[in-house]
């Protein structure tokens, strides 16, 4: 098999993966709910994976010289600034995992009062203050955030006249906070736009995988905004085209469906983002308000029920934020750093490539 063949073959199984990875996003079993913490970490694993096949595709075995030609010089430029939004993403996304943790011990203190057996009035107006605060978290406009504030990080990140060295520095960890001033909607618009499909010859070329990943790339990036409360989404983009032609699209364009509806649902009703777990522990806040509001010792008994049942509930999103949270922020920051080195290595490729044969 020579070259190009093997290219074509190695190119085709990448959008099979591609396929494949999405079609089992699309279709999760019951106790994994779509933009359910678990779920987002079954998406950030195929960011991943299909990140690290394009980059074995475009990269290994390749005289770096034919990256810097047309249409190269123009695609993978194009992709290294995409990259530089997704880590500002991931900063912002991070910080809103904090806020998501803010409403879980919350939710713990409502749990701690109400988990009484007799209950009491005290327990009652305690678990009432702290469900107010809950629902006061979950509603707080993107601009004000629920995470603590901090000095604006610096920007100076993929902009020209950074070096390599300053990149080493800058980018060790996702300690930093994103600027004030920074929209995360407005983030997701700029990486769709000038977003297009190879045509002709291309479109079964190398352009091929590299549009593939700039949409995975995208898409992982606005799932993550529109599930996670994030700075500024007022104005999120709720489509961005995919040719349906294309062998692995129709599973994504599903999703971003789904999505995208639930969304626009969100912005009628104010709620702090689609996060599964968010989104049923303000239904059940909602309920327990109705009942703490109205509760005088000894209370109805079938609304005590009621409660119980609200507050077991309750308990289990509890656990699994308990056991996700920290591992999301971390598997967060392990996509943040893949994304630094792959940019790192595309520079070195797009460097030696250009530079003169002695």
């Amino acid at each position: 098999m020579d070259t190009q063949e093997q290219e074509l073959e190695d190119i085709e199984l990448f959008q099979k993966h591609v396929s494949d990875r999405f079609t089992e996003l699309s279709s999760p079993p019951e106790d994994d709910a779509l933009l359910s913490v678990s779920w987002l970490h079954r998406l950030l694993d195929v960011f991943l994976c299909c990140e690290a096949e394009f980059e074995a595709i475009l990269i290994m075995d390749r005289d770096p010289s034919q990256l810097s030609k047309p249409p190269f010089d123009r695609l993978i430029p194009e992709f290294i600034e995409r990259a530089v939004k997704a880590l500002d993403i991931c900063n912002a996304v991070a910080n809103g995992v904090d806020s998501v943790r803010h409403c879980q011990k919350l939710s713990e203190i409502v749990i701690s009062a109400l988990d009484q057996n007799p209950l009491g009035d005290g327990h009652a107006k305690r678990a009432k203050k702290a469900l107010l605060m809950l629902l006061s978290a979950m509603n707080l406009d993107d601009k004000e955030g629920t995470h603590v504030k901090a000095t604006e990080r610096s920007w100076s990140f993929g902009r020209r006249g950074v070096n390599k060295e300053q990149i080493a520095g800058h980018f060790r960890s996702l300690s930093w906070q994103v600027a004030k001033n920074w929209s995360s909607a407005k983030q997701i618009q700029s990486m769709i736009y000038n977003l297009v499909a190879p045509r002709g010859a291309e479109a079964s070329g190398l352009p091929s995988p590299i549009y593939t990943m700039n949409v995975i790339m995208i898409f992982v990036m606005w799932a993550l905004v529109a599930a996670i409360p994030c700075q500024e989404r007022n104005g999120l983009p709720t489509h961005f085209p995919v040719p349906k032609q294309l062998n692995w699209a129709h599973s994504l364009i599903g999703l971003q469906e789904k999505i995208a509806d639930e969304w626009k649902k969100k912005e009628k009703k104010g709620m702090s983002g689609l996060l599964d777990e968010l989104q049923k522990m303000e239904k059940l806040a909602q309920s327990l308000i109705d009942f703490t509001d109205s509760f005088h010792f000894p209370g109805d008994a079938e609304k005590v029920k009621e409660a119980a049942v609200n507050v077991s509930e309750l308990k289990e999103i509890f656990g699994r934020m308990d056991q996700g949270l920290t591992p999301l922020q971390m598997h967060i920051r392990e996509v943040f750093h893949r994304i630094v080195r792959s940019r790192t290595e595309f520079l070195d490729v797009l460097e030696e490539g250009s530079a003169p044969v002695l």
